[in-house]
């Protein structure tokens, strides 16, 4: 059957006259790639169905939460029976208990968690958290760090607003930003020098601890002990934002992998299991400051939301019970490695990171430790090798500056489907 996006593309610019860009979200748009975005029509397992007809192997998993597939039985079970008692109470529920209860058991770090609807919401408020407890006003972070659309943080952000080539966005005052010190991921001098200057300023630092918002970044081991040197010796809290890793990276998450306690943590996509859902949590002390216990206010309507909740609940026993993490790195180096001996043998230069299931190939032949040297990697090499893919039914992060993942619904046979569209993508890399 020839490749065909005719549906697609008619949708799209039917979309784009009610919809800004066509799209919801920038990062699904194909600004950093060219040509229009693909509209699906349905998922189920490790892969999705457009509009057209067209199958791909799906290496984005909704950006992260589908990391037991597409549609698993038990989490579609889960939100059947949820929605049998209805959609939203207003009011609590057990589930949003069990929820809770799971991520506690799960995160080192966590004693209290609040749930909210999006990682964006849950870092705006474990930085109202942070300055709230510390009676502290600076934030530290990290350049290509993106940590949601939050004013304060719309600083060197990475996603979208990376790929987009804006990395600072109109409409947030500068009054905003001016307690943001931003500084290079990786460094732990420029990290020392900052609070040698700012210390007692300075309510938290909060950083991605592997990052997949500038594509995947590993931190060093120097790096994480100076953060939290750093943190002990000024009193300022570690946030971390697991929004991506967690229950990615290990069950449970990065802090969990590097043998890391972080005072305050951020989590998102795979505890709602492919519905809205985010939460931060920390400390006992810590969280005791949010309202109403406290006085840092922080509130919503829908968090907690039964159907979300099930689902998430769903998703973490699977994961818990399954223990698919041994499998999905294996699987992921599998893939990566292929990936760059087919690279290598196409004269390609370019370096592939990976941590668990998560992985990014720059076109870049220096190891990527920073926002520095990911923007050197060659977009337009990238967006030749998305394209090839894409018409090859790969479906991949529509941005050089994007983290991919490997599910548990992948299959070897998926895995030798990529490779063999790999091979002939990179040709046609290699002879542009």
């Amino acid at each position: 059957m020839t490749f065909t996006q005719r549906q697609s593309q008619e949708h799209f610019l039917r979309a784009q006259k009610s919809i800004p860009g066509g799209v919801n979200s920038p990062a699904r748009a194909f600004g950093a790639v060219g040509g229009s975005p693909v509209v699906m029509d349905r998922a189920d397992g490790a892969y999705l169905f457009d509009i057209d007809g067209n199958r791909y192997i799906d290496y984005i998993g909704s950006w992260g939460p589908h990391i037991l597939g597409h549609r698993h039985p038990a989490v579609i079970d889960a939100i059947h029976a949820a929605l049998a008692k209805g959609t939203s109470f207003g009011a609590p529920c057990e589930l949003e208990t069990q929820l809770a209860e799971l991520v506690i058991d799960a995160v080192p770090s966590i004693e209290r968690v609040r749930m909210v609807n999006s990682g964006t919401e849950a870092t705006m408020s474990a930085i109202r958290v942070a300055r709230g407890f510390t009676g502290r006003n600076v934030l530290v972070k990290f350049a290509g760090c993106y940590h949601g659309h939050v004013d304060s943080l719309l600083v060197k952000a990475g996603s979208g607003a990376l790929t987009l080539g804006t990395p600072s966005s109109p409409g947030v005052p500068p009054g905003c930003t001016a307690d943001t010190i931003v500084l290079e991921y990786n460094d732990p001098q420029r990290l020392d020098e900052a609070f040698t200057a700012r210390g007692k300023e300075i309510a938290a630092i909060i950083l991605e601890p592997v990052v997949g918002n500038m594509g995947v970044v590993i931190p060093t081991p120097e790096f994480l002990k100076a953060l939290q040197n750093v943190c002990q010796k000024y009193g300022s809290l570690l946030i971390f934002d697991e929004v991506m890793t967690g229950f990615r990276v290990a069950y449970g998450g990065a802090q969990a992998r590097f043998g890391i306690r972080p005072d305050l943590t951020t989590l998102g996509k795979i505890i709602g299991g492919g519905l809205p859902v985010g939460a931060y949590g920390g400390r006992a002390d810590i969280m005791n400051v949010v309202s109403p216990v406290g006085p840092v206010y922080q509130a919503g309507t829908l968090s907690g939301n039964p159907v979300a909740m099930a689902s998430g609940i769903a998703t973490l026993t699977r994961l818990k019970e399954s223990n698919p993490y041994p499998q999905l790195e294996s699987m992921t180096k599998l893939l990566v490695t292929g990936l760059s001996k087919l690279a290598t043998d196409a004269g390609i230069p370019h370096t592939i990171p990976q941590v668990g299931s998560m992985f990014t190939l720059f076109f870049n032949p220096s190891v990527v430790t920073n926002l520095e040297v990911a923007s050197k990697s060659d977009t337009k090499a990238f967006a030749r090798y998305f394209h090839a893919m894409l018409e090859r039914g790969i479906y991949l992060a529509c941005s050089q500056f994007e983290a991919n993942f490997v599910s548990a619904a992948h299959t070897d046979a998926d895995l030798n489907a990529t490779l063999n569209a790999a091979k002939q993508a990179f040709k046609i890399v290699a002879a542009a």
